[in-house]
This record gives structure tokens, C-alpha cells and sequence, in this order.
């Protein structure tokens, strides 16, 4: 068996329309050079590029997959929804939700996306592949059942999980969510339900503005079972490892998954320009250690990764990169042209020492 990787370049095709930063054109807003969103095809095939140059590619069981199907999408979205989005993709593109514009061809895009996500669950659960990456977009943790919003149109997580559940018995799911932005629409899909536990890492107060407080822990059948870790700016790579081992480990052994799903922004790296919080490439290839351990204790090493955010077209590449590799076992490495720099900024002094007192509390509070 091996490490998939299912990737497609018609999902590098999707349009995010004609936005300046995340703000749309217009008045005193000067376009962007290139034009679109922060969420470009750039920083994902710019490490699909890089992998296949460091030869990384050639270890992978690397695949497309079928878009997923309408009752795929309707086990997540209603048909409402899925009809509006399908009638103005076709019409030639527009925008349904908040920061989500798409051009001729949206609605496939996302079913694609979705499907490689789908494609990826699947394929682990029933033990064709170790583990795998899905380098999907557009994104999906940030979609509402019935409003997209944060660049993301069709919540892939949700759909794969649901399908795998209703056409192979998929159990108990851990989704671990580091993208840098609060995951509010994987937590909102699964709130009540106790058989999906959804942990975020994010950065506090970054999007969406009024989600991801730690209060936030579920309710009905699923209360106890979402877990929100809102992380100072500039926290660094030892403060994330921190969170993982106090917060996220022990949450883990406590719900015992059956498979254990990431989704894998690399937004939170330092140099990303809708964030601040330092993560260097090491410091992700640390994260992918640590889930990778806790999957292999809990669940046989039955771990999906799930692309989501990560928006520096230089570094995102090598976050990657790093990600990937070490998911594989893989002994191929892009050496990161910023470790030296990043690692000398990392968090140190008082400000660590706050860090780490901060994660401490945490962990007492959400325990």
C-alpha cells in the first residue's frame, strides 16, 4: 500500500472572480495586478510543481477522482441550494454567499473538489492506501449547508465523511481542522452529533469575525464534541506543538476514533498574508508527526489530509511539501529557503512563556 495523493488540474481552473485582497473592486480599491482572490490555482500548483521536480510525486499513488454525485452533495446541502448554485454556474458564474465568486463552471469545480476529498476517505477506510492527501479547491470548511462563504462553496470534509458513512460504515470521526481560520462550517454541519468530534486550531478573531470561541462545545447529542482552540498572533511552531500534545491528543484518546481527517490549511504559516502566526515548514512537518502518531495509536494510521487555506504563492510550496513527505515516510526534502530566517523569529522570552501559560489554561478549560 501507499500515501495517495488525488489531485486534478481542472480544479486549478476555478475563477474567484476580480476581488482586491477580499475586498471586491470598486470605489478607492485598486485592483490587484494579477486580479482574483487571495485564493489563486497559484500556491496549489506551485506545490504539485515543486513535488513532481523533488521527485516526490513519483512515491505517491497520486489520482484524480470522479466528481461527487448529486446524492453525495445532498446528504450536506439542500437542494435549494445545489439547484441556485448549478442554474448560475451554468449561467456563467456570480457569487451565492460571502467572499465566494465563481465563474462558468463553479458548481463542477467544487463537485470535483468534493470529490477528491470523497475519493481520499474512501479509499484509506477501506485500507486500498495508508494514508492520503487531497489537494482540493475550492475549499470547503468555511461552507454552510446552505451558504458558502470564506472562498469555500461545497463543504468537502462534510460530503466525503457522509458518503463514506452511508456507503461504508465509516464510524466514529475526529476532524482536526489547522487551517488558520476558524472551521465554522464543518463545526455547524456536525454541532449535534456526537459521532464526529471537530477540533479547530485557529487564530483568534481572524474570519469569521463572531465564530470559534471556546464556549462553543456542541449541543444536544454533540455537546462535548466540538472543541474550538483560539490561538494568540505569532504563536509559532512550539506553540502549536504544545496545543497538539495538552489539547488535541488527549481529546483523541478520549473519543477513540475510527479515522482521523485534517483539514489542512497552510495559512498559518509565517509569511501568509490574511494571518499572523508564524509556523514554519518544519514546524507543519511536526504537526503531520503528531497527528500521524496519534492515528496509528487510535485507529490503525487511518488519516486523511484535506486541503483547505494558505495563501503565500512563496511559502505555501515548501509547507507543503513538507507536509506531504512526511506524511509518506518519505526521505525527499525541499529544503526550506526560509528556515534560518523564521526560526530566529519564532516566539521567545516573555511572550513564549505567555504561550505557554496560555496553552496550559486551555487544556483546563476545554478538558
Amino acid at each position: 500500500m501507499a500515501t495517495g495523493f488525488f489531485w486534478d488540474e481542472r480544479c486549478f481552473w476555478h475563477g474567484g472572480g476580480n476581488y482586491a485582497f477580499t475586498l471586491p473592486l470598486g470605489g478607492l480599491v485598486q485592483p490587484m495586478a494579477a486580479g482574483g482572490l487571495p485564493e489563486s490555482p497559484e500556491t496549489k500548483r506551485r506545490l504539485k510543481n515543486l513535488m513532481d521536480v523533488t521527485g516526490l510525486t513519483a512515491e505517491l499513488a497520486a489520482q484524480s477522482a470522479p466528481e461527487a454525485t448529486r446524492e453525495d452533495l445532498l446528504r450536506v446541502h439542500p437542494e435549494t441550494y445545489l439547484d441556485e448554485f448549478k442554474r448560475m454556474s451554468d449561467a456563467g458564474g456570480g457569487e451565492l454567499g460571502l467572499r465566494t465568486p465563481f465563474a462558468k463552471g463553479g458548481y463542477e469545480h467544487a463537485a470535483l473538489s468534493a470529490g477528491l476529498a470523497k475519493a481520499a476517505v474512501e479509499q484509506v477506510w477501506t485500507g486500498a492506501l495508508d494514508n492520503a492527501y487531497a489537494l482540493s479547491r475550492p475549499p470547503g470548511h468555511h461552507c454552510l449547508p446552505d451558504f458558502p462563504n470564506g472562498f469555500c462553496l461545497m463543504a468537502n470534509i462534510a460530503i466525503a465523511i457522509e458518503a463514506a458513512k452511508a456507503n461504508h460504515g465509516l464510524g466514529r470521526v475526529a476532524v482536526l481542522d489547522w487551517d488558520v481560520h476558524h472551521g465554522n462550517g464543518t463545526e455547524a454541519i456536525f454541532y449535534d452529533r456526537d459521532d464526529v468530534l471537530t477540533i479547530s486550531i485557529h487564530q483568534e478573531g481572524n474570519y469569521p469575525l463572531d465564530t470559534g470561541a471556546i464556549t462553543d462545545r456542541g449541543e444536544g447529542a454533540g455537546e462535548g464534541f466540538n472543541i474550538n482552540i483560539p490561538l494568540p498572533g505569532g504563536a509559532g511552531d512550539a506553540c502549536y506543538a504544545q496545543v497538539m500534545e495538552q489539547i488535541v491528543r488527549p481529546a483523541l484518546d478520549r473519543f477513540q476514533p475510527d479515522m482521523i481527517i485534517v483539514a489542512c490549511g497552510f495559512d498559518g504559516s509565517a509569511i501568509d498574508p490574511l494571518a499572523r502566526m508564524m509556523l514554519t515548514a518544519d514546524g507543519f512537518a511536526t504537526l503531520t508527526r503528531q497527528i500521524m502518531d496519534a492515528a496509528e495509536a487510535l485507529c490503525g494510521g487511518k488519516l486523511v489530509l484535506v486541503h483547505e487555506g494558505g495563501y503565500s504563492e512563496v511559502y505555501v510550496p515548501f509547507c507543503g511539501h513538507a507536509t506531504i513527505a512526511t506524511l509518506a515516510g518519505s526521505e525527499i526534502t525541499a529544503p526550506d529557503p526560509l528556515e534560518v530566517n523564521l526560526k530566529t523569529r519564532q516566539p521567545r522570552g516573555r511572550f513564549a512563556d505567555f504561550l505557554e501559560s496560555e496553552v496550559a489554561h486551555l487544556a483546563k478549560e476545554l478538558l
